[in-house]
């Protein structure tokens, strides 16, 4: 048992660091281990954290990664990410089971679609201020991150990608950046609720952290469109 969550975490923090959508599998892995389905929502942030540390450790070290750069659209996505946790540690199991159903189930023709289209690349590279509505499309982001981590990725690369307009690469060492800022305080907030079991986070962080390592590698020497494949 312990490998296979070892296993998933590494293939999800692979997937989360170059596109997105990782908890779409480890989600499902924690319900199925018994979890109800907020502990399995709380739990699911121990390795989110771990996995964005790695991340952003990986991509700075490869010298595509300016933090200042997410600081603008990371503390809105950090203020809607408190309201978002803390709607979410408040809605009773059942509610959360459907509502993760139907994201699976919607994130999922969103990737047959081909997300490309949405996430096209784009030749522009630097970091323009941010507008009010980036601001406020980054807060929504945020507050959907902190309700519920699946999916989260590819709203913030079309975010960055159309809204901010950078390629690729970049766009994806930002937002690792910005889910590595929200992260400890919605994870905070489902602690304080007694919503993490810290057993199965830590050992599903271990395979998340691996993954990252990876990804953030590929990320930058292959990019990321081959990821769709493997989606």
């Amino acid at each position: 048992m312990y490998a296979a969550i070892v296993g998933v975490g590494i293939f999800a923090g692979f997937i989360n660091t170059l596109a997105g959508s990782g908890s779409l599998l480890t989600l499902p892995l924690l319900m199925f281990l018994g979890l109800p389905p907020n502990v399995a929502n709380g739990t699911n942030r121990i390795a989110i954290l771990l996995q964005n540390v790695v991340g952003v450790s990986s991509f700075k070290q490869q010298k595509v990664l300016k933090l200042k750069d997410g600081l603008q659209l990371g503390i809105p996505a950090v203020i809607g990410s408190l309201i978002g946790a803390r709607i979410a540690v408040q809605v009773n199991d059942e509610i959360m089971k459907f509502i993760i159903g139907l994201i699976l189930v919607v994130m999922f023709f969103l990737i047959i679609v081909k997300p490309e289209r949405w996430i096209k690349d784009q030749s522009e590279q630097v970091m323009q201020k941010a507008s009010w509505i980036q601001i406020f499309i980054f807060f929504l982001i945020g507050m959907y991150g902190g309700f519920i981590q699946a999916g989260v990725g590819f709203f913030l690369l079309a975010g960055l990608v159309l809204g901010a307009g950078l390629d690729l690469v970049k766009a994806n060492a930002i937002k690792v950046l910005i889910v590595l800022l929200y992260t400890p305080f919605a994870l905070g907030i489902f602690m304080y609720h007694k919503q993490v079991d810290y057993s199965l986070g830590l050992i599903l962080a271990v395979g998340n952290m691996l993954g990252a390592y990876i990804g953030a590698r590929v990320a930058v020497s292959w990019g990321p469109k081959f990821v769709r494949l493997i989606l």
